[in-house]
């Protein structure tokens, strides 16, 4: 049985990576049938979309390649979404979400946005290619728990540090935990970064926000 599964697994990884939306909701279902838990899948999933990244670092996938990976996924996320462990409509706390600048990079935060929400968080979602001056307004204007922000290419990871130094500037660091996540950010970066919290995967972050807010509440 653990061998089947594991062929369902490469076949969902290999829909995702040939943006064959049907066969992977189609699948997705089956793992649900078999009683793979939902947290499990997008799991799965997210190590296809390494592929998908990983084709788009050596010059095979471009961003167009990008943006039909993430709708793939996003498609097959709304499957998932009835058999996710049940949302709290926001209790959990609130979190500002965001591309950073010059980085059109959406599919990674699309997830964690996705996964956010459905372990009940509020999320504020900036989109792509956000400036560190509207990133820092969005957060002096929501007060979030969380921000989370993300960038795919290792020259935008300089914009993480511009955004913790603008945050201090105004005031409000303190008054937030930063995530970072992105195929290129490394757990080193991150505390050179000067940011609270760094994941490789959606799932991960998900888990660390949800420590931070249990902390809190403790």
């Amino acid at each position: 049985m653990l061998e089947k599964k594991e062929e369902l697994f490469e076949a969902i990884r290999e829909a995702l990576v040939t943006f064959d939306v049907e066969a992977l909701k189609k699948m997705v279902l089956q793992a649900v049938q078999r009683g793979v838990k939902a947290e499990r899948i997008v799991d799965v999933m997210s190590e296809g979309m390494e592929r998908v990244g990983q084709k788009y670092e050596a010059g095979e996938y471009f961003v167009s390649e990008l943006i039909i990976a993430g709708e793939t996924m996003k498609d097959a996320l709304e499957v998932l979404e009835p058999y996710m462990e049940e949302a709290t409509d926001g209790k959990l706390g609130t979190a500002v979400v965001a591309t950073v600048a010059g980085d059109l990079h959406n599919i990674g935060k699309n997830i964690f946005v996705t996964l956010m929400t459905t372990a009940g968080f509020k999320v504020i979602d900036l989109g792509v290619d956000v400036s560190a001056d509207k990133i820092v307004e969005a957060v002096k204007e929501h007060s979030p728990d969380v921000l989370g922000l993300s960038a795919l290419l290792t020259t935008n990871l300089e914009q993480f540090p511009i955004i913790v130094e603008k945050l201090k500037t105004e005031g409000v660091r303190d008054a937030v935990k930063v995530i970072i996540g992105g195929a290129t950010v490394t757990e080193e970066y991150a505390r050179q970064a000067g940011v609270d919290g760094y994941a490789k995967t959606a799932i991960a972050g998900v888990n660390i926000c949800k420590d931070w807010l249990n902390e809190d509440q403790t």
